[in-house]
């Protein structure tokens, strides 16, 4: 009798094993709970390392945990070792060891007896004091899947081999300890970044700032006028710029050479003090000296200060930094701040923005003193053109003081001679005038005095003196003028460019003589002045250049001046001067405006130059 098979039932697990495996799960929960709990809530990875180090432990049973990290630019493994609660570390080459294999090959590694296995090395555990048995290790893997460390366990302490639930509570845990460190690195790549941006930031605002001072500094001194603006412009930019109490600058005198200091004071801003020092007097006169950088953070007890200088400030000075102005080939001068604000001391960037205007200084002191000198040789050689011009212009009023003087000694009517006596003291006016126009010139004082003229009293006496002039020449005078205008034009100027280009005309007529016509028209916009000749016109090689200086057709005695000098007077007034010429003669046309403009050469403003050999303050010394 056949019988049907009995079902085979699988034995289940005692209860006590089951109790413990939930116990174990919980445990395993509970920590990784508390990993990811510390993951969320902690930027310190040390910490955090050493808790999941810890927890492991715990969690399968081992004796000790060690963590590695890849150094990739090394090739090698740093381990995190923990020794009850010490923590030590210990290198080894990627590949060699147990560790080195699993970084080598990414996957996990478990051994029941490490001193068989032919990875293993010994000397670890001749390093560290200990004896590895039995091991458990896996790779630490990063979001992207690379390998960035080695997480192991050593030696369990039931004596068993570790399991397949260990190397999953393994597995867990160094993925966590991955998520750790790569937040980590990435939190302090994120704060390297930062810092670098904001270490860019502060360096792109001080260039920023320079650049600004820099600039607003060079407007400010190519404005200046005089050295003493300059030297304004510089002290109040640099003690602003370094928050400094005052500024001082020093240099030599052009003149004579003697050192002159400018002292500045932030809280009296209108006031610059300049006072003659003696060579290495002070700060300034030390590094004037040595041409070195000074720098003092305890003036009071510092001998090389000079009572005489910085004592001339209004308050006492705790700290001095200054630096030389240097020339092209030596020191020039020298440029010091006193008491930076508040109790901090003169630090680098302070020292950092003073040679940056010291630089800049010692540019525009250069420049300013090569313009200077420029602007003084243009002087002297516009004071010899002009020399010559008046010596030119002399032949008008001597050749009138000349025939009133024979015109005098003929006559025996006292008011003829009366007459041509107050006609010699009108010309040694003009030769006056012409004497302070040169003087006026020497000091950059040019001036045109445009003012209101009666033409009858104008030409009247303008045709009295040309009559002289023309005396025993067959040449006929004819002046064709309104007696009624008033005009506004400088007389005396005018006057000398009229009795130029009659002249020129006269001397064109030649011993044939001829017709010298003067005639003058007054629009609403232009005065008009003609003087024509029955000469043989302009030659031409020289019609293109008539109005420049020195241009001349070979007249006895002729200079070139005449013309050019006419045509800087039509200049001075706004106006022009234009010919026409033909072989039947030449007329000269002179145009004056009548607007109430002013002309472009008049009262050009004073420009001082740099100090002078003898000091001046303005306060008393």
């Amino acid at each position: 009798m056949s019988s049907e098979p009995k079902s085979v039932r699988k034995a289940e697990p005692p209860a006590g094993e089951l109790l413990e495996a939930l116990r174990r799960e919980e445990r395993v929960s509970a920590a990784l709970r508390e990993v990811g709990i510390a993951l969320g809530s902690t930027l310190d990875l040390d910490a955090l390392l050493e808790l999941i180090l810890e927890k492991l432990t715990l969690l399968v049973d081992a004796d000790r945990a060690t963590l590695y990290l890849l150094d990739e630019s090394k090739r090698e493994l740093v381990s995190r070792l923990v020794v009850g609660g010490e923590v030590r570390s210990v290198r080894m080459k990627v590949g060699h060891g147990l560790a080195g294999a699993v970084a080598s090959t990414g996957k996990p590694i478990r051994v029941r007896d490490a001193s068989r296995d032919p990875r293993w090395e010994r000397d670890w555990d001749l390093l560290i004091g200990y004896r590895t048995v039995s091991m458990l290790a896996a790779p630490l893997k990063n979001h992207l899947g690379r390998t960035i460390g080695v997480i192991q366990v050593l030696n369990k302490t039931t004596g068993d081999e570790f399991t397949d639930a260990d190397e999953a509570i393994l597995t867990a845990l160094s993925t966590q300890a991955a998520v750790a460190i790569d937040n980590s690195r990435l939190f302090l790549s994120l704060i390297q970044k930062n810092k670098q941006l904001s270490d860019t930031t502060d360096q792109l605002e001080r260039r920023v700032r320079d650049l600004s001072l820099l600039f607003d500094l060079e407007r400010a001194t190519a404005r200046a006028t005089s050295f003493d603006e300059l030297v304004r412009a510089a002290l109040e930019r640099i003690t602003s710029a370094c928050e400094a109490r005052a500024a001082a600058l020093s240099i030599a005198a052009e003149e004579t050479g003697d050192l002159v200091a400018y002292l500045f004071d932030r809280e009296r801003p209108d006031e610059l003090l300049r006072l003659a020092v003696k060579s290495g007097e002070g700060a300034l006169g030390h590094v004037m000296s040595t041409a070195a950088e000074f720098l003092s953070t305890s003036a009071r007890e510092d001998q090389r200060l000079s009572p005489r200088l910085e004592g001339r400030f209004g308050f006492p000075v705790a700290s001095v930094l200054a630096a030389p102005l240097d020339g092209e080939a030596e020191t020039i001068g020298a440029l010091a701040l006193y008491n930076p604000e508040g109790t901090r001391p003169f630090d680098p960037e302070d020292q950092a923005m003073l040679r940056l205007v010291a630089a800049n200084v010692s540019t525009a002191v250069r420049l300013f003193s090569a313009n200077t000198a420029r602007e003084r040789e243009e002087r002297l050689t516009s004071i010899g053109r002009l020399l010559s011009q008046v010596i030119h212009d002399f032949k008008s009023p001597m050749t009138v003081i000349s025939g009133c003087a024979q015109l005098m000694a003929e006559t025996d009517d006292r008011a003829k001679r009366q007459e041509y006596c107050e006609e010699v003291l009108k010309q040694f006016d003009v030769l006056g005038a012409m004497q302070r126009e040169v003087l006026e010139f020497a000091r950059g004082e040019r001036s045109t005095f445009v003012r209101r003229v009666y033409m009858r009293k104008f030409f009247g006496d303008l045709q009295k003196q040309l009559a002289l002039e023309i005396e025993g020449k067959p040449i006929e005078l004819v002046v064709d003028v309104d007696s009624k205008m008033v005009a506004r034009f400088d007389e005396g100027r005018v006057a000398r460019a009229i009795h130029n280009l009659a002249r020129n005309a006269i001397e064109a007529m030649g011993e044939h003589g001829g017709q010298l016509s003067i005639s003058a028209s007054l629009s609403r916009s232009d005065l008009t002045i003609s003087v024509s000749d029955t000469g043989p016109g302009v030659p031409k090689e020289i019609e293109g250049r008539l109005f420049q200086s020195f241009v001349t057709a070979g007249k006895k005695d002729g200079t070139g001046l005449g013309l050019a000098i006419v045509k800087k007077i039509a200049e001075e007034h706004g106006g022009s001067v234009s010919v026409r010429s033909s072989p039947a003669g030449a007329t000269f046309v002179l145009t004056l405006p009548q607007a109430p403009k002013k002309p472009p050469n008049s009262e050009r403003p004073k420009k001082s130059s740099r100090p002078s050999g003898r000091a001046q303050s303005s306060k008393s010394e």
